[in-house]
């Protein structure tokens, strides 16, 4: 297996790096270029006009690379990984819809809040019932650390749903520097190759599961190359969705639904400071938790530099990675 996760790096590394030349001048003659928000950083205007669903750069390489290295996990019974494909081009399909609904109005606004809504929830919920009638996902919730396992019967799906909800729109919310969601993807990506490994020592591993971790890691440093500051692409809703799909799915494929929570804290923390602000500003009827939310964006009022912010974010990311790691670590010596 070792070989395969080093060739799916460097496959979707070598292919979104030749794909992203040929990408950038397509989206600038279809003049998929970036509105920028009029309350948003006055010195983000900079940014204005330039090319947006620059995801595909990195979708299409981690789609070939996965299927393909992948295959035979498609055809061996074990249906986790072609759920889990399913549902992150699903997303990645909504963010598409998002941005091009964007660039034909020529305005930032794409699908409203209840068309977003619906079409996420709807594709969670397929997700999770697929999951869950193929025996993939259990009702009971393991807390490492507390040797406690929670069984929440059929409450698990109230849960879980609004849960995933949440963490795959925190990932869109993250994309809003250059280079953030992609770096802060990166280690959690990674910690699922880690993951793998783990798995597939104790006979129950995935061979496609750990091809998509592989590769998403080296489609992400591929994207990166266009991405990283000064931006010269953005990934747009469609890629942010669709690493927001990919989050979910690496953990709900484990049935470690509490490896987004802390491993995704950074997107956790995205997430509810926006919820956070918009809750006290109607509550006191204007006034604000932070200079503007999501929270990278407080930061940046603060005099912090883009660089710096996706640093720091990434290192906080990294370290919540190897605490969640741990944590499976611990579960498999209580078990053993």
């Amino acid at each position: 297996m070792n070989t395969v996760i080093i060739m799916s790096m460097l496959l979707t590394f070598l292919l979104g790096a030749v794909i992203g030349p040929l990408v950038l001048p397509w989206l600038r003659r279809l003049k998929f270029g970036q509105s920028i928000l009029e309350i948003g950083p006055s010195w983000h205007k900079s940014k204005q006009g330039t090319p947006s669903a620059g995801g595909i750069i990195f979708i299409i390489p981690i789609c070939a690379v996965t299927l393909i290295l992948g295959a035979r996990s498609l055809f061996s019974g074990d249906y986790r990984l072609l759920y889990a494909m399913l549902f992150i081009l699903i997303c990645g399909a909504i963010g598409f819809i998002d941005d091009f609904t964007k660039f034909t109005h020529k305005q930032n606004k794409g699908l409203n809040v209840r068309q977003k809504t619906i079409m996420l929830a709807g594709a969670i919920t397929l997700y999770v019932a697929a999951m869950y009638f193929s025996g993939y996902v259990t009702t009971d919730v393991y807390i490492p650390f507390f040797n406690v396992s929670l069984h929440l019967s059929y409450f698990y799906f109230i849960l879980i749903i609004p849960f995933l909800f949440f963490f795959v729109n925190s990932v869109n919310l993250t994309d809003g520097l250059d280079g953030l969601a992609a770096s802060v993807t990166l280690p959690y990506a990674a910690a699922f190759i880690f993951v793998a490994l783990v798995f597939n020592a104790a006979g129950k591993g995935n061979e496609g599961l750990a091809v998509l971790a592989a590769s998403t890691v080296g489609g992400l440093f591929a994207f990166l190359i266009y991405n990283f500051h000064p931006a010269k692409v953005f990934m747009g809703d469609t890629g942010s969705l669709f690493l927001g799909g990919l989050v979910a799915a690496l953990a709900m494929s484990y049935d470690m639904p509490y490896f987004i929570l802390v491993g995704g804290i950074v997107y956790l923390i995205e997430g509810l400071s926006v919820v956070l602000q918009v809750t006290y500003f109607k509550l006191t009827h204007g006034k604000r938790i932070f200079k503007m939310t999501p929270i990278h964006h407080h930061f940046e009022m603060c005099g912090w530099k883009e660089v710096t912010i996706v640093a720091v974010f990434t290192a906080v990311s990294a370290l919540a990675c190897i605490a969640a790691l741990w944590g499976i670590i611990y579960q498999a010596l209580y078990f053993i």
